[in-house]
């Protein structure tokens, strides 16, 4: 028995899938992407308190790398509608299996619904009362998280998306090799891992990332230990807005991603496979 594909297959498979998601009724494809949005952010939020008290950056950053793709590995076996790894869509547009106007369409719904999700999940961490964990260490590191990713430079935020994409489509790619379900754990698992060790920057996880910072910000508790544990000034932490999230971070961080999934993966695995 094969327990495997070779990437040939893969790349087909990837065409049908991007058939599936254009043909799919909007109710389930919102519902599979907020869904998405909710692993993703489970992965984050899981990620963040195993390191919230861990003070060696490389440390932390393999940690992290450790537990986030937990909330990948969820999302690809109840394959929810994930809007990094639908940017390998573009493979069947080059294919001329559907048009760009229904990739665009697919992206916009299942970004919106990432969206929802994330946010979703984030305030109900906020009301879980996680931030409490460590006398408020928690809400304060969300904080500093958040606030690391608000302002970040516009070049540097877009460089990191592409580098963040290039992993986690290949994630994707890698999880379609196995047609058993532990092959696709550990195939997917390790991508994600590098781009979370390398801390690169993945629209989807920062739809709970920046929103949880915004929420815990909004306690003058977590604010108060942000500012007294990590020297944080008010001017600081007035910059941790909706305005910033999407326009400093979400903006250049999902154009990123797009470039980094659709070009070094998808147009890629076009050019070399989609013709075997």
């Amino acid at each position: 028995m094969n327990f495997s594909n070779t990437t040939a297959e893969v790349t087909q498979n990837l065409i049908e899938a991007g058939e599936g998601k254009v043909k799919r009724p909007l109710h389930k494809m919102i519902l599979l992407g907020i869904l998405a949005g909710m692993l993703i952010g489970a992965g984050a939020m899981a990620s963040s308190v195993a390191i919230h008290d861990i003070s060696n950056t490389g440390i932390a950053r393999l940690v992290a790398g450790l537990v986030f793709p937990i909330g990948f590995v969820m999302m690809v076996l109840f394959c929810g509608e994930l809007f990094t790894g639908a940017c390998l869509m573009i493979i069947g547009v080059l294919k001329g299996r559907y048009k760009v106007s229904d990739m665009i369409r697919v992206l916009i719904v299942v970004f919106i619904s990432n969206l929802i999700g994330g946010i979703l999940f984030a305030i109900l961490v906020a009301f879980s009362g996680q931030f409490k964990y460590s006398d408020g260490l928690m809400g304060a590191f969300t904080i500093k998280l958040a606030l690391s990713k608000a302002n970040i430079p516009f070049g540097s935020a877009l460089i990191s998306g592409i580098l963040c994409n290039f992993f986690v489509c290949l994630g994707v790619v890698m999880a379609g090799l196995s047609k058993d379900i532990s092959g696709k754990v550990l195939a997917s698992f390790l991508p994600i891992m590098t781009f979370v060790t390398g801390g690169f920057e993945h629209c989807v996880a920062n739809m709970f990332y920046i929103p949880a910072g915004i929420f815990a910000a909004g306690n003058s508790k977590y604010a108060e230990v942000a500012m007294t544990k990590y020297g944080i000034t008010a001017e600081k932490l007035a910059t941790l807005n909706w305005k910033n999230f999407l326009l400093t971070n979400e903006l250049p961080v999902t154009i990123g991603n797009i470039i980094g999934g659709m070009l070094f993966i998808g147009v890629v695995m076009y050019i070399v496979y989609s013709k075997e």
